[in-house]
């Protein structure tokens, strides 16, 4: 597949050290107190000195706008995604403060049955991508898929990542959605030994498989 791969929650230093080796698109931070994988223990400088290849991605819910700004460039994010309930306003602003380091925005979105797709039409001037994830009220982490046929309600151009419980036994299908919109696959839960600590096997083999 050529698509990208974000993992994320990441945590632990040594932990993030091994799985950067892998060599990932997307390394995602958490910073939601909320979450199991909040980065309390993350020191801006170490995040900073992760390889350049590798977009450093900040995972926030519902936050003050200034405290996400300062956030970003204070550990050197290359992307910031929003997770919670973020309205179209609020993404035109920090799109604004972010603009001069040249953050990618990307706005994400828990899909259910219910899920009205016109709702990103407000958005798509403004992110860069969309994130699709399993709707929950923890605002993501619930290591379930959503119905990935809803996506077919989706009728913008805009890239997007594909998040929501996806694990190593979804290859097969994943291999079998032919959409030129799908930018990049998100994963975290379904590959922890613990949360916030990745296991590098399980990972390494996704990827080998992910781009033979």
């Amino acid at each position: 597949m050529d698509v990208k791969l974000k993992i994320c929650g990441m945590k632990l230093p040594d932990n993030i050290q091994a799985v950067a080796a892998l060599k990932p698109d997307y390394l995602g931070f958490i910073f939601f107190r909320g979450s199991k994988r909040f980065v309390d223990g993350l020191t801006p400088s170490f995040v900073k000195d992760l390889p350049s290849g590798i977009r450093r991605t900040g995972v926030f819910v519902n936050e003050e706008l200034n405290k996400v700004a300062g956030l970003a460039l204070l550990f050197g994010l290359n992307a910031v995604q929003l997770h919670g309930q973020e309205p179209v306003k609020y993404c035109i602003a920090l799109k604004g403060l972010l603009a001069d380091a040249g953050i990618e925005l990307i706005k994400a979105f828990g899909v259910n049955e219910d899920f009205d797709f016109k709702s990103l039409n407000a958005y798509a001037n403004v992110a860069d991508y969309f994130l699709f994830d399993t709707q929950s009220p923890d605002h993501g982490g619930t290591g379930k898929t959503f119905n990935w046929s809803l996506l077919d309600n989706y009728t913008l151009n805009k890239p997007y990542f594909l998040s929501g419980g996806i694990g190593p036994d979804h290859m097969e299908q994943l291999k079998n959605i032919n959409d030129p919109r799908l930018y990049a696959l998100d994963i975290n839960s379904r590959f922890e030994l613990a949360p916030g600590l990745k296991n590098t096997d399980q990972l390494k083999d996704f990827k080998n498989k992910l781009t033979s």
